[in-house]
């Protein structure tokens, strides 16, 4: 075959830009994200009422000290 009979771009190379390893890194993060996140909940449920309510006002506790610490730098 000659090069006249050949379809236009079928031998051109497939770029590889920034977006194309990105794409499946992103991809392979929100996966792992995702399991690690279902596992956390997995053992969360099986914790006793008493450490639930310590992880809540720990949790609460930092959030407060966050705000405020926002507020602070925006003088809110």
């Amino acid at each position: 075959m000659s090069d006249s009979s050949k379809t236009p771009g079928t031998n051109e190379p497939v770029p590889n830009g920034p977006d194309a390893g990105d794409a499946g890194r992103t991809v392979m993060v929100g996966v792992l994200g995702g399991i690690i996140s279902a596992a956390g909940y997995l053992v969360y449920q099986r914790l006793p009422e008493e450490q639930k309510d310590r992880l809540h006002r720990q949790v609460r506790g930092l959030l407060e000290s966050r705000i405020n610490e926002i507020r602070q730098n925006f003088n809110l």
